[in-house]
């Protein structure tokens, strides 16, 4: 019998461990293909609970009989504190939580730096900024806009973000963090309990798998450079309860950060290089964001559609746009974008308020080895 009572403490030991490592990033774990096993532990966790908690009680009082008896009370305490830590010290959304207050003003009252990188959204004549700053922290800020319900979301492990609207079946649907998977953060539907990945809005496992959340076209733009485009907007502001997590996270835009997962990689088509990633149709291609800084345009061809990126002079602020015809004459000089001698800004708006707008393709920043692992057939320009 008290061999029952050590097989249930080990048992649930390594169950509660195995629970989260495998969406955490521990050593070793987010380079398996351990999803599928990660969502059934999950999912039974209650039986494994049971399960050895049984076992534990079955065997407790013979366990109890021997003369030491603080061995295992000892081992009780030990695996009490472990089982607390995993439960809820390192359970991705105790670490990272959404804005308690999500606060946002006008240009005139905001207190966000302007030279602060942002996700910025217009639709329907309204436009927000939200600070990557507060967003690597938060991993998702729940919002509307025009109108519409969005989820602003961020993994600074793979530098990626991404805008869903939060509908699952064509209804409104809450989510968490749950953990991440191959290093990108993955949400769990309340509904379903589906999880769904953050790169792409894909479900990877449950019920849904499969399904997609409708995305949000967002541009990544200093606060600077959004305001000038957008006076009106709002700008999130830092929320009260987590400044002292975002000061952590105050480098890590500018790819100043110190931390493994997190850090830059300076020379070219490393796992933490930078790049452009852009997807049309079935192919994609990622852009070396070292070469982008010194040529400040590219021009390319993607599944036979004609495409531009141009690189604002801050070194900050990008944008990509689809071209009607690939003998069109591009030229970029300064902050302006000429087309058969056409002038934009490099937001794609014409000079000529009589042309029309340039077409935008969603593109975006994020590390190479996110990009590579989520587009496995991408292409190096």
């Amino acid at each position: 019998m008290k061999k029952r009572f050590y097989i249930g403490l080990l048992g649930i030991l390594l169950f509660e461990i195995l629970n989260v490592y495998f969406i955490m990033p521990m050593p070793g774990s987010q380079r398996m293909e351990s999803l599928g096993l990660a969502y059934l532990l999950y999912r039974s966790r209650w039986l494994f609970r049971i399960g050895f908690g049984l076992l534990i009680l079955l065997g407790i009082s013979k366990a109890f009989s021997i003369r030491h008896k603080w061995i295992p009370g000892i081992m009780i305490l030990i695996a009490g504190f472990i089982i607390y830590q995993f439960n809820f010290e390192m359970k991705a959304d105790q670490m990272f939580k959404q804005p308690r207050q999500l606060i946002m003003l006008s240009n005139s009252e905001n207190k966000v730096n302007h030279d602060r990188i942002i996700l910025g959204i217009e639709y329907n004549g309204e436009a927000k900024a939200y600070p990557i700053q507060f967003l690597s922290y938060h991993h998702q800020v729940r919002d509307h806009i025009g109108g519409k319900p969005i989820m602003v979301t961020y993994c600074n492990v793979c530098r990626s973000g991404r805008v869903f609207e939060p509908l699952v079946n064509g209804k409104l649907e809450e989510f968490r963090l749950v953990g991440m998977d191959h290093f990108n953060a993955m949400f769990e539907d309340k509904t379903t309990k589906s999880w769904w990945r953050q790169e792409n809005g894909e479900a990877v496992t449950g019920r849904l798998k499969g399904a997609f959340l409708p995305e949000f076209p967002s541009t990544q733009i200093t606060l600077k450079q959004w305001l000038i485009l957008y006076p009106n907007s709002l700008v999130m502001q830092s929320d009260e309860a987590s400044v002292m997590n975002y000061d952590s996270l105050a480098r890590f835009e500018q790819g100043k950060s110190t931390g493994d997962l997190t850090r830059t990689d300076s020379l070219s088509w490393q796992d933490k290089s930078w790049i452009i990633g852009i997807q049309i149709g079935d192919q994609s291609k990622a852009y070396d964001w070292n070469y982008l800084k010194k040529e400040r345009m590219i021009q390319d061809i993607i599944n036979n559609q004609s495409i531009i990126i141009v690189l604002d002079s801050d070194d900050k602020s990008f944008a990509a746009f689809a071209k009607d015809n690939v003998n069109d004459e591009v030229l970029l000089q300064y902050d302006t974008l000429f087309i058969n001698h056409q002038p934009y800004d490099l937001y794609g708006r014409p000079f000529n308020s009589t042309a029309p707008a340039l077409k935008k393709v969603n593109a975006y920043q994020e590390f190479w080895h996110s990009w590579l692992t989520f587009h496995p057939k991408t292409e190096k320009y």
